[in-house]
């Protein structure tokens, strides 16, 4: 069974999220907004994907805040995680946004919230699936 890792810091999000993923999806779900264990975990191998939300209120890694476009560049540059897919999440949808964060973050997809088409979701999350 597929594993993905969603990093989100709003519960009923990740709840949401987390139950189109198991339910429809037939996904094993993880989920945490701790930038160390985001970190652990991708390093491990327990996950086969990540959903990142762009703006974590609360993440601080190493003593400075931190958001998902930045916790994305560290996973992509560092080669034990490099080739994990992370797929943005955000609810910041202006015209430009897609393009702008996945070329700053070197995330492999893009999802504005909210979810409202629940199998697109599932299909978008399991395309990128190795």
């Amino acid at each position: 069974m597929k594993t993905v890792l969603i990093v989100e810091d709003d519960l009923n999000n990740a709840r949401v999220f987390s139950k189109i993923l198991t339910k429809r999806g037939g996904l094993d779900v993880k989920h945490t907004e701790n930038v160390e264990e985001v970190m652990q975990i991708a390093a491990s191998g327990e996950v086969d994907i990540i959903l990142m939300d762009v703006s974590l209120a609360r993440s601080v890694y190493q003593g400075k805040a931190v958001d998902g476009i930045k916790i994305t560049q560290m996973l992509k540059a560092n080669s034990n995680t490099a080739s994990l897919p992370i797929i943005l999440v955000t609810a910041h949808a202006m015209e430009g946004d897609r393009e702008s964060f996945l070329k700053q973050s070197g995330a492999d997809g893009y999802i504005s919230k909210p979810v409202v088409d629940h199998q697109k979701f599932v299909d978008q999350i399991l395309a990128l699936l190795p």
